[in-house]
């Protein structure tokens, strides 16, 4: 058994039940889990094989990313300006060429960006799969990296011929689809408390795939423990048409219908909720995932936050896939984030003639700490962990620090958590991830960001063609 003692740090916020923030805080590590966390004058008596000085350092839990697709990350700023299901159109026949290594190696460029912006955990929705291409390889990677790691066994089954949207190349067979599913949960799904991998069962979309596909997931994922179900879900207009044209139901009656609602569901984007539909996510448990930038770069509207938060529904950040953000920023989220919420319409001002025009937002929407605790408690929920998201004894030594000395946060000591989304983004300069400190003093300890780099342009190269 291993101790560490992070001490003299300037500012910490648990995120705990309590929302504690200490000034001159410290935190004892036992291994991979927290075992005291107080001042630094209160653990001054504690011995530990290391010892770690955070002075000058604003401290918290590190963050939880909860939709993602890493392997977007070779086609970045691509279709720049055009709405989403031509962005997907165009895309689809291009990851259709994407192998087993390529997602290896975008993979590894996205968890480092991740770890280098806060993330310590982080889900990947991956479900363009036809070409000799695994899961298996993206939870290697993880563990290469130390990353927590939730994996998605994403999948599409229908395809244009069959009335969906991307090309019949890129779908899969619904048997198979379930059948390595299975496979998956046997190998990587781990529920013991403070696992580092588990596995989620996640059919991309009400265009993609078959009613039957989705009835049979959640039908397998409920026959085993703790595997939670993920899926995307009135992300743009176009859904809503499709699914009023096939399936005679908007968007969540559709999910409603195949059994996809509940408190081991959670959904990416959900901007077009109406009220109705927030008091059912409400009353079932089902979660979302707010992912600003993509809603923003994709013109698709602004998710209904505040609202969903008042509501009771369980909401936490994502960075969504790399060519729909462009980047894998956990602390650019946050702070896009709680500002879009900010200039969300709150009322509508040129109704009458002589109006002022245009949309009027409010600066109460979302505040820093709403906003970081959705990256952080509130990701946790919606992978139904219980011991990750704050920092508190016996939840799993997840920390991140960021240094305080730097021209961003020049004048920012009046309120350092703040200052991380409001004077940010920021990259960390310290994380610790099951205990383990991946990052110090501003730089990998393990990982050869050179040599990733290197292999991503030949990657590129190849795909290009």
């Amino acid at each position: 058994m291993t101790t560490k003692l992070l001490k003299n740090i300037a500012h910490l916020a648990t995120f705990d039940d309590e929302g504690r923030e200490i000034s001159d805080g410290a935190l004892l590590v036992r291994d991979n889990v927290i075992e005291a966390v107080g001042t630094t004058a209160e653990l001054s008596g504690v011995e530990a094989d290391e010892v770690i000085d955070l002075s000058s350092h604003v401290v918290m839990p590190g963050m939880v990313n909860t939709h993602h697709h890493m392997y977007q990350n070779l086609t970045r700023v691509m279709v720049q300006d055009d709405a989403l299901f031509v962005w997907l159109k165009t895309l689809y026949p291009i990851w259709g060429k994407l192998d087993d290594d390529a997602i290896r190696v975008s993979a590894r460029i996205s968890m480092a960006e991740l770890m280098m912006s806060g993330c310590t955990t982080s889900s990947d929705h991956l479900y363009v799969m036809p070409t000799n291409v695994r899961l298996d390889t993206t939870i290697e990677v993880a563990q290469e990296m130390g990353l927590r790691f939730h994996a998605s066994r994403g999948a599409m089954s229908r395809g244009e011929s069959k009335g969906g949207l991307p090309p019949d190349n890129c779908v899969e067979d619904e048997e198979f689809i379930l059948q390595d599913a299975e496979r998956l949960i046997g190998a990587y799904h781990d529920m013991n408390r403070h696992s580092m991998s588990r596995i989620i069962l996640a059919p991309c979309s009400p265009f993609s795939v078959t009613p039957e596909l989705m009835r049979d997931a959640a039908k397998l994922a409920r026959s085993h423990q703790g595997v939670r179900l993920h899926s995307h879900i009135a992300e743009v207009l176009d859904e809503e048409v499709y699914c009023n044209e096939i399936y005679g139901m908007r968007s969540v009656g559709f999910a409603e219908s195949v059994g996809w609602l509940g408190d081991d569901v959670w959904f990416a984007h959900a901007i077009f909720l109406n009220d109705d539909e927030i008091r059912l996510f409400a009353e079932t448990g089902t979660g979302a995932t707010y992912c600003p930038s993509a809603h923003m770069r994709c013109g698709l509207g602004i998710m209904r936050v505040r609202e969903m938060l008042n509501a009771g529904v369980n909401v936490g950040l994502g960075v969504d896939g790399s060519a729909s953000n462009d980047t894998s920023n956990m602390f650019m989220e946050a702070r896009l984030g709680q500002l879009l919420q900010r200039v969300a319409p709150a009322q509508y001002l040129s109704e009458k003639p002589g109006g002022r025009g245009g949309f009027g937002g409010t600066p109460t929407a979302l505040s820093a700490r709403e906003t970081l605790k959705m990256a952080t408690r509130g990701g946790a929920k919606l992978l139904g962990r219980d011991d990750i998201g704050s920092l508190a004894p016996g939840m799993g030594a997840d920390i991140i620090a960021m240094n305080l000395n730097q021209l961003g946060m020049s004048g920012a000591e009046r309120d350092p958590l703040a200052a991380l989304l409001l004077c940010g983004p920021f990259k960390v300069e310290h994380s610790f991830i099951n205990g383990q400190q991946v990052i110090a003093d501003g730089a990998f300890r393990s990982f050869d960001v050179e040599g990733a780099l290197e292999e991503h342009r030949q990657t590129m190269k190849q795909l290009d063609a």
